[in-house]
């Protein structure tokens, strides 16, 4: 078995813990401890009942087992990290720690581990979503040069009947032709938000995991905006709801009417695959796309805090249109 990280470091219990690479034989030990950890930390009634059928352990290890992490204490796995590779942006999470291991030096060390990975991959902009009333969280990011910014509110809406026919072009549906040029536009147009932004390996593994489709809004034959959505069981929406993973449309002046649209799209996606909730994340720095959220009716279920390294806005800028929320 690969070790990553070669120092041993005995904890207070007396165990030895360590850092590797996740294989697909630890998903379900890891699945389980990431809802534990969660729903203890939340005070849920049943802390298993956490996230209900949707699913980010399997999800995200699929999506690139080279950035997927375990944490050991004596040969029993004890927590997990995953990171993101959106171009020359990194994101990780959920890190997650079994509960009787709190406080022991495990997510210091999945961290470190995490920015090797970074480096790896040559980030320019580093960030994570972390609970905002968290001081212990926030006090841990911050020893690796992340610092807390804006809020990221986590919004959804009831699905409803539309007032209009929307025109759009599933990714699924293209030829292999079409996606590769597809996923080209689709870099230009992330690239104009922010330099080296890139969701080819987001587009390219929701098609691989059959979790949803990447919806492409055309204007004039130019691509205006795009939106990777999960909708189902065992992808990170869950059942009977469709979640925009990430959505953004070009920067320009009638950035506003289009993400209008693509909302308007998204939500007319969601319910041809027979979904009654949309959800869809969105930080509060961008402040003309949160508003425009609230005006569809969008509220708030949680929030927490963006935490960046290096601190600086990155894409989370008040003229910026986009959906995420790094969790």
């Amino acid at each position: 078995m690969d070790l990553i990280n070669s120092s041993l470091e005995k904890r207070r219990q007396g165990s030895t813990m360590q850092v590797r690479y996740m294989t697909e034989r630890d998903i379900p030990e890891a699945d389980r401890i990431m809802r534990l950890a969660f729903g203890t930390f939340l005070g849920l009634p049943d802390p298993m009942s956490f996230m209900g059928d949707a699913d980010y352990v399997k999800t995200r290890y699929h999506a690139d087992p080279s950035a997927a992490l375990v944490a050991e204490a004596d040969g029993r796995i004890i927590g997990s990290n995953f990171a993101l590779h959106w171009g020359s942006v990194g994101i990780f999470g959920p890190l997650t720690i079994h509960p009787d291991f709190w406080d022991k030096g495990a997510a210091k060390q999945l961290v470190e581990r995490t920015m090797s990975i970074f480096e790896k991959w040559q980030i320019k902009h580093a960030g994570l979503f972390t609970f905002a009333q968290s001081s212990k969280h926030v006090h841990l990011y911050q020893k690796f040069g992340f610092w807390p910014r804006f809020l990221t509110a986590i919004m959804s809406k009831p699905i409803e009947s539309p007032t209009m026919e929307q025109d759009w072009t599933g990714y699924s549906k293209l030829s292999t032709t079409e996606k590769d040029k597809a996923v080209k536009e689709c870099r230009s147009l992330t690239n104009r938000i922010y330099d080296g932004l890139d969701l080819r390996e987001e587009i390219h593994s929701v098609e691989r995991q059959r979790l949803g489709d990447t919806i492409l809004l055309y204007d004039k034959g130019d691509l205006a905006g795009l939106a990777v959505c999960h909708y189902g069981p065992g992808t990170e929406a869950g059942s009977g709801t469709c979640y925009i993973k990430f959505g953004a449309v070009r920067p320009e002046k009638d950035s506003l009417q289009h993400f209008d649209y693509l909302l308007d799209v998204c939500e007319s996606f969601g319910r041809s695959q027979g979904l009654s909730r949309i959800v869809a994340g969105v930080n509060t720095g961008r402040h003309y796309a949160y508003k425009k959220m609230i005006e569809r009716r969008f509220r708030t279920d949680l929030q927490g805090i963006a935490m960046h390294k290096p601190n600086e806005p990155g894409y989370n800028r008040s003229d910026v249109y986009l959906i995420d929320d790094w969790r």
